[in-house]
């Protein structure tokens, strides 16, 4: 499979994971710390001023929050595989590497540059934590996924040797597609 499709799938599928554990590590904030997720609140700021939220309701600004929300990381995870090949090790480790690397140029560097939010170190530290803990596990999904989709899994490690069995199970996972 193509590496910048694997990763853009295992991106996806990280990004599913992530959205569950955002979702779920909300809850649990403090009340005063429970106002809009980064998602929104970037799609509030970059889409706002076009004027297309004025025309939306509440579910379809959430569903247009989702799309970008997976669109970006997907986008991010299609760029995975090139730095998993130049760093090595175990694609669980390397992932949640990259998925902090994520964060930390999003959220400390292009997003304030862009003045689409302020930078993490001026947020609540409950939801840098959050945030963090969500890209680790986006980033863990992400590097265990790629790895199996390229066939690199069979030690965990990004560029070992394919995985025994993967190429049975990849026929069922194209049929489910």
């Amino acid at each position: 499979m193509n590496h910048y499709v694997a990763g853009a799938i295992a991106g996806l599928a990280g990004t599913v994971a992530m959205t569950a554990a955002m979702r779920a590590m909300f809850r649990a904030l403090p009340e005063k710390d429970r106002y809009p997720l980064p998602p929104r609140l970037i799609t509030d700021r970059v889409v706002g001023p076009t004027g297309l939220l004025d025309a939306l309701d509440e579910p379809e600004r959430r569903d247009l929050t989702l799309a970008l929300h997976y669109g970006y990381g997907a986008a991010a995870g299609a760029l995975y595989p090139a730095v998993a090949q130049r760093v090595g090790g175990p694609a669980v480790a390397t992932g949640i590497g990259y998925g902090l690397a994520v964060w930390g140029a999003s959220y400390l560097g292009w997003i304030p540059a862009m003045r689409i939010l302020t930078p993490a170190t001026r947020h609540p530290s409950a939801r840098n934590s959050l945030m963090l803990a969500a890209h680790v596990v986006w980033g863990g999904v992400t590097g265990v996924t790629a790895a199996y989709l390229m066939g690199e899994a069979k030690d965990g490690r990004s560029g070992a040797q394919p995985m025994a069995g993967a190429h049975e199970h990849a026929s069922a996972v194209r049929e489910l597609a």
